[in-house]
């Protein structure tokens, strides 16, 4: 049975208070092989301005950190924030804030906003909002880029409703650059053009 709301804050800082990392994003030879395609998928090897949404300890973040004149990554727990904050401490560009999108969303342009594995998270009212948001968030001709995995979960949505009702949210400004579907997730990356 799916989660009929949003799922809480709480939720997740249970989970890194009690595991510390709970998907293994550390360890797992399967994260580190999905965000290596994470990043070969990225349309420039430069960024201005990135939003990372759900940076969870900021293993991907270090590494998107990298490719970014300034990047700002956001979690809703307070323990895998701290993480992220140790974890990129290398990198002064990199701002790491505990935010809870779409209702504390940050301010700012964005070449790339990047949501990895986080809108299945949200009830299909959040992502309407989340929407709103992306599209008052984005540079005209910036970047969307979702990761998600496609099994099965008792999240408010599937990995694929949830990339297809943003996407519809998002209405006309969204242009699809690709669409991809690996075994166990899909990766899409679209072009947002006069999105305000």
């Amino acid at each position: 049975m799916r989660r009929e709301h949003s799922i809480a804050p709480e939720y997740f800082e249970a989970l890194y208070k009690d595991k510390g990392d709970p998907w293994e994003f550390e360890t797992s030879p399967y994260e580190a092989a999905k965000y290596d395609e994470t990043l070969a998928a990225l349309p420039k090897e430069r960024f201005e301005s990135a939003l990372e949404v759900g940076c969870a300890n900021g293993v991907l973040t270090a590494r998107l950190g990298g490719r970014c004149d300034a990047l700002l990554a956001l979690d809703v727990s307070e323990t895998a924030v701290a993480a992220a904050r140790q974890r990129c401490a290398d990198q002064p560009h990199v701002r790491i804030e505990q935010r809870r999108l779409p209702e504390d969303a940050p301010a700012g342009t964005f070449d790339l906003i990047l949501l990895s594995e986080v809108v299945y998270y949200w009830d299909s009212a959040d992502i309407v909002r989340l929407a709103a948001y992306v599209r008052s968030a984005a540079a005209s001709g910036g970047y969307v880029m979702l990761v998600h995995w496609i099994g099965e979960t008792d999240y408010p949505k599937s990995g694929d409703d949830a990339v297809a009702e943003l996407h519809a949210a998002l209405g006309p400004c969204v242009t699809v650059v690709r669409s991809d579907r690996h075994e166990a997730y899909r990766l899409d990356l679209w072009r947002l053009e006069d999105a305000r």
